[in-house]
C-alpha cells in the first residue's frame, strides 16, 4: 500500500497539470534536421512513406501495393522490426519527394489507365470501390510523424486522425457514408469519388543556430477529388473524379496530384510534436476525476478488505494461541481445524504448476514492458518497440517459468519432472502460437498485409525453441534441485471430510464472485486498450495504466484472500485451484467484455474479419487469466503460510 499512497497523488498532481502528462512518451528517433541546401547533417528533401492501409469494418490490412495507386520502384524499404512485423505494418518509399520549403501547386505524381473490357484492370477498380465501402485508410508518414487529416467532429471539436480515407461513397440516399469532403454540389446518388489530390502542409521550427536548420513538427493534409480534364497538365479545378462507370467498354483514367506548402510554427517544439495528435483522438479526452474516483473507491474498498481481514486474524489468532488446556483443544473452530489438510496437494498439481510457471513468465514481463513504457521507450513514435519488447522479454523469462513451475510441482510431491519441464515450455506457448498460426493462415488466405511472412514465423519459432525452451530447462533444473518448500504444519495422512458448504462458499459462486471487482479497476482501461487495437487509434496513457496494473494486482489478491479466508473458515481446505480461478475468472468477464465491445462499439463486417477478432480475443483471455489467476494463488498461498505459521498447533 505505500507504493499506492506515493503514486495515486503524483498521477492525480500529473493529471491536474497536463492532459498529457501521464503519457510519457518519447518522440522517437533522433530529430532530423532539414535545409533548403543539404550541407553536413542538414537534409534538403523530405521523403514521405506509406503504409499498410485498414479500416474500422475489417480486421484486414492491406498492403499499399495492392490497391494500384501510385508507387516507386527501385528504393529499398526501411527495415521494420518484430513489432511492426507482427502488428502488420508495411512502410515503403513513395514517389511523393518534396524539396525543403519548395512549395508545389497541382503536381502531377502519376496516372493509372483501367480499361473497364479488360478483366484484370476492372477487378483493381472494382476493389478500390469495396475499399470505400469498408472506409479503408491511408496511412503516410513524414519524418517518423503520421500525416494527419484534420477536421471538425462533435461539439467544434478539431480530431486528427493519422489516416484519411481512399474516397467517398455517397450512397442512394445522397448521404455520404463516412466523412466526406466532395461539395454537396457533386454529390450524385450511388457514386464513389475517390480522393486523387492532397494538399499537404508541412510545419517546422527553426533550431536554435539557423545555420543547423530546422525540424519537422506537423504534417497535415486534405484530401480531395478533381476530374483533371488535362490529365497532362492538370489544373486541381472542377469536378470531383467519379469511378462509378461499371460499363463493360470505355476506360478510367485517374491522375494523381499533390501540392505542399511549408508554414513556420514557434509554439510547437520538436519533442512535444505529437501532442496535437494525442489531444484530439476521440474517447481520450476522458473524464479524469471520473477515472480518479473509480480508482479512490476500488483504494478504499481494498483498505477496507485489508483492515477486516487484519483485525480479524488478529484475534483468530490470540485465540488459538491462549488455548493451552486439553479441553480447549478438543474445542477447536475456524480455520485452525483444517491445518492438518491445508497444504495437502490439489488435484492436477501437474497442471496447476505448468499454469504457474506461465503466469509468472507473463506476470514479469507486463511489470517490465509497462515500466519501460512509463519511461517513454516504448511511445508511439518508437513504432513496434511495445510488441518487440514483450515478445524478446517473454522469450527471456523461460528461466522463472521453468522455476516456479518445478519448484510448485516438488511440493505438490510430483514424480514426473520430465513431463513437467516439456509441459511447461510447450503447453501455454502451443496453445496461443497454434491459434496465432491458425489466424495467419486466414490472413494469408485473405491476402492481408497481417499476414506473417515465412521468414517472421520461422524466427518467432526459433526464438521459442532456441532460446525459451532451453532457458526453462535451466530454470526447471534449479527449481528440482532445490527442496520442497518446507510447510509450517504438517500434513494429515487420512484426509479431513468437508462439511456440507452453504451457497455462498461452495466454490463455484465464490470464483464468479471474485473476478468482478478486479474487472471493476480495469474496464475503463479496456475501453481504450480496444480502441487502440480494434479502431486503429493511438494508445499513449501509460503512466495511467501502470496505475491500474499495481491496483489490479492488490485488487487480485486482496479479494482472493478475502474468499479463502471464508472458505477456511467453513473448513473447506481446498484452496489451491480455487484461488487460481477466483481471480482468473477476471478473464471471463474480460471475454464477457470483449463480446460487448464487437456487437455495441465496433462496425466489423465479413466471416473472416469476425473469427480473426474473437480469435485474437482468445489469446488474450488466455494470457489474461494465466496472469490474474497467478497473481491470486501467490496471494493465497502468502496468506496461508503466513497464518498457519504463527498459530500454534499441537
Amino acid at each position: 500500500m505505500g507504493l499506492l499512497r506515493f503514486l495515486l497523488p503524483a498521477a492525480l498532481l500529473a493529471a491536474a497539470s497536463s492532459p498529457l502528462a501521464l503519457a510519457f512518451y518519447l518522440p522517437g528517433l533522433a530529430p532530423v534536421n532539414f535545409c533548403e541546401v543539404a550541407h553536413g547533417d542538414c537534409k534538403s528533401v523530405i521523403e514521405l512513406f506509406v503504409n499498410r492501409l485498414d479500416s474500422v469494418e475489417s480486421v484486414l490490412p492491406y498492403e499499399y501495393a495492392v490497391f494500384d495507386f501510385c508507387q516507386t520502384s527501385g528504393e529499398k524499404r526501411p527495415s521494420e522490426n518484430l513489432g511492426q512485423v507482427l502488428f502488420g505494418e508495411r512502410i515503403e518509399p513513395s514517389p511523393y519527394k518534396f524539396m525543403f520549403k519548395a512549395e508545389e501547386t497541382c503536381k502531377p505524381v502519376c496516372k493509372k489507365t483501367y480499361h473497364l473490357n479488360v478483366p484484370e484492370e476492372k477487378q483493381k477498380l472494382e476493389f478500390l470501390k469495396k475499399s470505400m465501402l469498408l472506409n479503408y485508410q491511408h496511412h503516410w508518414i513524414v519524418d517518423n510523424m503520421p500525416v494527419t487529416w484534420c477536421y471538425e467532429v462533435e461539439d467544434n471539436q478539431k480530431f486528427c486522425n493519422p489516416g484519411f480515407p481512399i474516397g467517398c461513397y455517397i450512397t442512394k440516399d445522397a448521404k455520404p457514408k463516412d466523412a466526406c469532403v466532395i461539395s454537396t454540389e457533386f454529390r450524385e446518388p450511388d457514386t464513389f469519388y475517390i480522393f486523387n489530390h492532397v494538399d499537404i502542409t508541412i510545419s517546422y521550427h527553426n533550431v536554435e543556430n539557423e545555420q543547423s536548420g530546422s525540424r519537422l513538427v506537423a504534417a497535415k493534409l486534405e484530401p480531395k477529388s478533381y476530374k483533371h480534364t488535362n490529365i497532362e497538365k492538370p489544373d486541381c479545378s472542377g469536378p470531383p473524379m467519379d469511378i462509378s462507370n461499371t460499363a463493360t467498354s470505355g476506360e478510367v483514367q485517374i491522375a494523381y496530384t499533390y501540392s505542399v506548402k511549408f508554414e513556420e510554427n514557434k509554439d510547437i517544439r520538436w519533442a512535444s510534436r505529437w501532442d496535437y495528435i494525442l489531444e484530439s483522438m476521440p474517447h481520450t479526452r476522458i473524464q479524469w476525476f471520473s477515472i480518479m474516483n473509480s480508482l479512490v473507491i476500488v483504494l478504499f474498498l481494498s483498505g477496507m478488505v485489508a483492515m477486516i481481514m487484519l483485525r480479524t486474524l488478529h484475534k483468530d489468532i490470540a485465540r488459538y494461541n491462549q488455548m493451552d488446556s486439553t479441553e480447549d483443544a478438543q474445542e477447536e473452530f475456524g480455520w485452525k481445524l483444517v491445518h492438518g489438510d491445508i497444504f495437502r496437494p490439489p488435484r492436477k498439481g501437474m497442471l496447476l504448476s505448468v499454469f504457474l510457471g506461465s503466469g509468472t513468465q507473463i506476470l514479469i514481463m507486463t511489470f517490465v514492458t509497462l515500466f519501460f513504457a512509463c519511461l517513454g521507450f516504448l511511445s508511439p513514435a518508437n513504432r513496434g518497440a511495445l510488441m518487440t519488447c514483450a515478445v524478446v522479454l517473454w522469450v527471456l523469462l523461460g528461466t522463472p517459468a521453468g522455476y516456479v513451475a518445478a519448484r510448485f510441482y516438488k511440493s505438490f510431491g510430483g514424480e514426473k519432472w520430465k513431463t513437467n519441464v516439456l509441459l511447461t515450455a510447450f503447453l501455454c506457448p502451443g496453445v496461443v502460437f497454434a491459434d496465432f498460426f491458425i489466424m495467419n493462415l486466414i490472413l494469408w488466405g485473405e491476402g492481408s498485409s497481417a499476414a506473417i511472412p515465412f521468414g517472421t514465423l520461422v524466427a518467432v519459432l526459433a526464438l521459442w525453441f532456441c532460446i525459451s525452451v532451453p532457458l526453462t530447462f535451466i530454470g526447471a533444473y534449479f527449481g528440482f534441485k532445490k527442496n520442497a518448500i518446507e510447510h509450517p504444519v504438517r500434513t494429515n495422512q487420512i484426509p479431513r471430510q468437508i462439511p456440507e458448504q452453504s451457497f455462498y462458499t461452495k466454490p463455484l459462486p465464490g470464483i464468479i464472485m471474485g473476478g468482478i471487482l478486479p474487472f471493476g479497476c480495469i474496464f475503463i482501461q479496456l475501453f481504450f486498450i480496444q480502441n487502440s487495437i480494434w479502431s486503429h487509434q493511438t494508445y499513449y496513457m501509460f503512466g495511467f495504466l501502470f496505475l491500474v496494473f499495481i491496483i489490479l494486482v492488490i485488487t487480485c489478491s486482496e479479494a482472493t484472500i478475502l474468499l479463502c479466508y471464508f472458505h477456511l473458515c467453513a473448513e473447506d481446505y481446498h484452496w489451491q485451484w480455487r484461488s487460481f480461478l477466483t481471480s482468473g475468472f477476471t478473464a471471463v468477464y474480460f471475454l464477457i467484455y470483449a463480446i460487448h465491445y464487437f456487437f455495441s462499439k465496433l462496425q466489423i463486417t465479413g466471416t473472416a474479419s469476425t473469427i480473426l477478432y474473437f480469435g485474437y480475443t482468445m489469446i488474450m483471455v488466455l494470457i489474461f487469466f494465466l496472469f490474474t489467476g497467478t497473481i491470486g494463488f501467490f496471494a493465497c498461498f502468502w496468506f496461508v503460510t503466513k497464518i498457519y505459521s504463527v498459530v500454534k498447533v499441537d
